[in-house]
């Protein structure tokens, strides 16, 4: 079992951006594939981005180009830069350890002028 832990929300104007970070409370080294995923009011979670232990990130389709997921697994951190957001990115954002249940809290994340 992996603890994550969240930060790096809060509100921010249209075409700013956020650096999401997600701490993990053991090594990550083992852990193949984190994710970030997002959920909307009124929606389900859905994929954000997902990066692999030596592969190459994969990222939902309405990311086009603005995210991009990192992981330092001498750090135990898996962080997400969001650039150029937009209103409808507006979600609280979760770190997901992929395959093992493990979750965390989440961080919220606006976007408003």
């Amino acid at each position: 079992q992996v603890q994550l832990v969240e930060s790096g929300g809060g509100l921010v104007q249209p075409g700013g951006s956020l650096r999401l970070s997600c701490k993990a409370s053991r090594s990550i080294f083992s852990i193949s594939a984190m994710a970030w995923y997002r959920q909307a009011p009124g929606k389900q979670r859905e994929l954000v981005a997902t990066i692999i232990a030596g592969g190459k990130p994969n990222y939902g389709s309405f990311v086009k180009g603005r995210f991009t997921i990192s992981r330092d697994n001498r750090k135990m951190t898996i962080d997400l830069q969001m650039n150029s957001l937009e209103p409808e990115d507006t979600a609280v954002y979760y770190c997901n350890a992929v395959g093992t249940g493990d979750w965390g809290r989440g961080t919220q994340v606006t976007v408003s002028s």
